[in-house]
């Protein structure tokens, strides 16, 4: 979901607004977006691909082999995740501009809302949006790409219920699917890779995006993360193989997610760039 501002913003900012709310005018009459209407002052505009939509936008060359996100399938659906999933999109807006600014390659496909990654027994870890950004000049192509897991945390769950992300994703880590068929055997147990191999050549970087509360309350979730090594050695390992940052939204408003915003879980009181971090 998107207010029109934030899709103004996304794909037409050289233009005037008023033909980016005509596109989505149409768009909609074509059945392949809805809209509601906020109640606050200004009464917003928001708008979400309805089932049809989905469906056109999977045929995509870019988006065939992704799995659909959980659709907001009416109007009273998306009310009640507007306010998380505008959230994620102005997150995912901010890295967008950053790289505009900076000349670089971050373009409004680069950033994939819920994608799904199974971890075996029917479950799966589903990050609220995965980043790609290359660094580097858009016209050329010696850059390097990174590649990001966006949880975004609006405090509406505790610190532990935050800091247990962590173990699905040392799950993720871990997970490799069994071989499958009559012929089994050691040497092709061996063989199985990870399952998140198939996709990314290393594991992304896992960033969190706190907001919805003040300083202390950052604090604390910051710490909660920071803690979350000791729970066991499955979180531990994950955190020492794979670069896990925090940072505050207003952070990330006021100085780009470029700017040295971020917390290291594994040492929070440093703060730096999620570009500039090679290793945990």
């Amino acid at each position: 979901m998107a207010t029109t501002e934030q899709m103004h913003l996304i794909i037409a900012p050289e233009v005037r607004i008023e033909q980016t709310r005509r596109r989505l005018a149409k768009l909609r009459a074509e059945g392949l977006v809805d809209r509601i209407t906020l109640p606050q002052a200004g009464r917003t505009r928001v708008w979400f691909a309805t089932g049809y939509g989905v469906r056109v936008a999977a045929e995509w060359p870019e988006l065939r082999g992704r799995r659909p996100p959980r659709l907001v399938s009416d109007p009273v659906a998306a009310r009640l995740r507007v306010s998380h999933t505008l959230t994620v999109t102005e997150t995912g807006l901010q890295f967008l501009l950053d790289a505009r600014r900076r000349g670089e390659v971050c373009r409004p496909l680069d950033f994939l809302p819920e994608v799904h990654h199974p971890i075996g027994g029917g479950e799966a870890v589903i990050p609220d949006a995965l980043l790609y950004y290359q660094r580097g000049s858009r016209d050329s192509d010696g850059g390097s790409m990174l590649r990001a897991f966006l949880e975004v945390d609006r405090a509406t769950m505790g610190p532990e219920r935050l800091a247990s992300k962590l173990r699905a994703y040392a799950r993720l880590h871990q997970y490799a699917p069994a071989p499958v068929g009559p012929r089994r055997t050691a040497e092709t147990v061996q063989e199985v890779q990870e399952e998140w191999r198939q996709h990314y050549p290393l594991f992304p970087l896992l960033l969190f995006v706190l907001g919805g509360t003040g300083p202390a309350g950052i604090d604390s979730r910051i710490r909660a993360l920071h803690s979350a090594a000791d729970v066991g050695p499955a979180v531990a390992l994950f955190l020492r193989e794979v670069t896990v940052l925090a940072a505050p939204m207003t952070d990330l408003l006021r100085h780009g997610p470029a700017a040295a915003v971020w917390h290291p879980v594994r040492d929070p009181r440093r703060r730096v760039s999620w570009m500039h971090v090679l290793a945990p």
